[in-house]
């Protein structure tokens, strides 16, 4: 049975880039460096290990590479590699020089478990600012062998149509790209990945120089993303020959456009880098990508010269968690210069998306109801920004407070000091009375004095609310504006119909609950909204989040409802919506991400019972409310528009998804 704590269990994989310190012609020092590297990746769980590019020789070597006694002792060290790695059962890929028919070539060996797995010989030879590779070896199309012996082994494939497929692990298929090979108009490992390579291995060499780690995290971040693959790059370090190039020893592994790990450059010693790689991720995405799936039709021919080298690992055992970093906040960078510059944007896509439908509609007046939370703040900023730019006094925003039975008195003064501090018109409405009057006509018995606050006794005021914002628009020729988020979409937290689930413009919808707490914090720390403004934001922030349909006992100064108890802290069902939606993954290994994330605040049982409510409340529960929804600006990863964003029937069942989830008797 597969272990729920060990990261095998859930599509990853952990590999190694490893940078040895070398000695120039001298393969004894440097196999044993490799070795010792070797060791410490299998002993941190990594089943791939990938070094430098002509790392058993040293790259540096110019025409020693053409001397007899270099080159019989690197077979000769070769095959100690192989001895004394048989044991380890992860994959390493190391770079020596390897003749062949008189010919030489530049080479990566893919080996494991004693064995020679294949040789890729390098493709393009770089003969430009100081290199003169051309010199030395030969072209991978010189060489017209497919099978070659080599350190007392028969029959090893060779050539660069070499695909490996780790058979007991789920979607690990690996190429390697030798070196400048990166470089070409279309590199070799994009043909690979298009045959079902999801990891790119890459030996190089790569001398350090002004900007050339810059250029490096370039290419390999454009790489990876077109590839919809991992990508670990393993660069020359110290040891090399500094006559006239110096060597940094980059190592760096990326997936799908990001940054997973970075070594330090210019150490003076052997590094070592790791990262778990999400296969089942990377398979995902292409799942999803019509261009990928197209490209690889497109290419069909191309991709059935590869040829498929099968192999197994051991797989680690018992728990066995995440290292690389896992943000608790997807929707939100953790970075604060990354999070201002994605503040920004976000809110002049909400700013911009409103601008668009007044000026389409010719509609000069905004209406929406401020209550002092979240959601209503940021869409009367969102409607004050859009005023300012379109140059319409800020009075044509008519912002109505509308207290029920249940409204506290913080929120309510904060919705009166916000509409103060920005200068639009204000106005208070009481829904008390006609709410008690609808609840009489349809015979509730909260209307004759009864403590009954089911359902039907909050969406009566919720209608009642609605009800009266859109006769306002009608009398004031004006735009109903939402307020509702991406989260609570997701969660049907919405009266549906004549209730909060419907306006003209949903400035919020496509912006999830932890974003929104971000963008007001960004509001309030720019100082574009003035320190009067900025405070007022900030004790919001600090209010409990609450529907306030329920009247409480004792203060009244705070709210009575906390919507958290009911459909589960934001903060962890925005992970799990993201990881369910923009990734598509099974609920277990959501559930394992988020213990990885969230696991010292949450325990795995509160994991799963929120995991639970939000799987129920969306693929269940709430579809029709998404499949009506009024238009709305996509601002976040993913959207809930059935028009733009999310498709789905509104009569499924959860069922599939509840069970699996519960076939790891968590």
């Amino acid at each position: 049975m597969k272990n729920f704590f060990n990261l095998y269990s859930h599509g990853f994989i952990r590999a190694a880039v490893a940078v040895p310190k070398v000695q120039v012609a001298d393969p004894v020092f440097n196999i044993t460096e490799i070795i010792t590297l070797a060791k410490q990746a299998a002993a941190r769980h990594a089943v791939l290990t990938v070094f430098p590019e002509l790392c058993v020789t040293a790259y540096s070597n110019e025409d020693l590479f053409q001397q007899q006694a270099l080159l019989e002792t690197v077979e000769r060290e070769l095959r100690r590699l192989l001895h004394e790695t048989r044991t380890l059962g992860s994959i390493l890929i190391v770079g020596a020089p390897l003749m062949l028919n008189s010919k030489l070539y530049n080479c990566a060996f893919v080996i494991q478990g004693g064995s020679i797995l294949g040789i890729i010989p390098k493709s393009y030879l770089p003969n430009q600012a100081g290199f003169n590779e051309s010199r030395q070896f030969r072209a991978a199309h010189t060489a017209g062998n497919e099978l070659v012996d080599y350190a007392q082994q028969r029959a090893i494939p060779f050539g660069t149509d070499l695909l490996f497929s780790v058979t007991n692990i789920p979607y690990f298929t690996f190429a390697v790209e030798v070196g400048t090979d990166l470089a070409a108009p279309i590199p070799p490992s994009s043909f690979a990945a298009l045959a079902g390579a999801t990891v790119i291995a890459h030996p190089a060499a790569s001398p350090a120089a002004v900007g050339k780690a810059a250029s490096r995290h370039t290419f390999l971040a454009a790489q990876s993303a077109r590839c919809l693959a991992a990508y670990l790059f393993a660069a020359a370090g110290p040891g090399e020959s500094t006559t006239d190039l110096v060597w940094d020893g980059h190592a760096l592994i990326y997936e799908n456009g990001q940054a997973a790990a970075e070594a330090s450059r210019f150490s003076l010693s052997s590094t070592i880098i790791f990262s778990d790689l999400d296969l089942e991720g990377l398979t995902q995405e292409r799942l999803r990508s019509n261009i990928f799936a197209e490209s690889t039709l497109l290419l069909s021919a191309h991709n059935k010269r590869f040829r498929t080298i099968g192999c197994e690992v051991p797989l680690p055992e018992g728990n066995l968690l995440l290292t690389r970093p896992l943000p608790r906040f997807p929707y939100v960078p953790e970075s604060t210069a990354e999070r201002s510059k994605l503040c920004a944007e976000a809110f002049n896509i909400q700013v911009h998306g409103l601008i668009k439908r007044l000026q389409a509609t010719g509609i000069k007046k905004i209406i929406l109801g401020v209550s002092g939370g979240l959601d209503s703040t940021l869409a009367l900023l969102a409607a004050v920004k859009a005023m300012d730019t379109l140059g319409l006094p800020r009075r044509h925003i008519r912002a109505y407070t509308m207290p029920g039975f249940a409204t506290s008195q913080r929120t309510k003064d904060n919705a009166w000091r916000l509409i103060k501090a920005l200068g639009v018109y204000g106005e208070e409405l009481d829904i008390r009375p006609s709410s008690r009057q609808m609840l009489a006509d349809i015979g509730h018995p909260a209307a004759h004095g009864e403590n009954c606050y089911d359902t039907t006794y909050e969406n009566v005021q919720a209608g009642q609310r609605t009800s009266i914002l859109f006769r306002l628009a009608n009398l004031h020729r004006g735009l109903v504006l939402g307020t509702g988020d991406f989260s609570e979409l997701a969660l049907g937290w919405q009266t549906y119909g004549v209730g909060d689930h419907m306006s003209h413009y949903s400035v919020n919808a496509g912006v999830p609950k932890t974003l929104i707490r971000a963008l007001l914090q960004w509001q309030a720390d720019t100082g574009e909204v003035g320190q009067q403004t900025a405070a007022i934001l900030s004790d919001i922030l600090n209010t409990e989040i609450s529907p306030e349909l329920v009247p409480g006992t004792g203060n009244t100064d705070q709210p009575a409802q906390h919507t958290e108890d009911f459909i589960g802290p934001y903060e962890l069902q925005d992970f799990h919506i993201y990881y369910t939606l923009r990734c598509g993954f099974r609920p277990s290994k959501v559930a394992f991400l988020a213990y990885n994330a969230w696991g010292d605040k949450y325990s795995l049982q509160e994991i799963k019972r929120w995991l639970t409510v939000f799987l129920k409340r969306f693929f269940a529960g709430s579809q029709f409310k998404r499949s009506a929804m009024p238009n709305a600006p996509t601002v976040a990863a993913t959207a809930l528009s059935p028009r733009s964003g999310w498709r789905a029937p509104s009569d499924a069942a959860a069922t599939a998804w509840l069970a699996e989830l519960d076939s790891w008797k968590l």
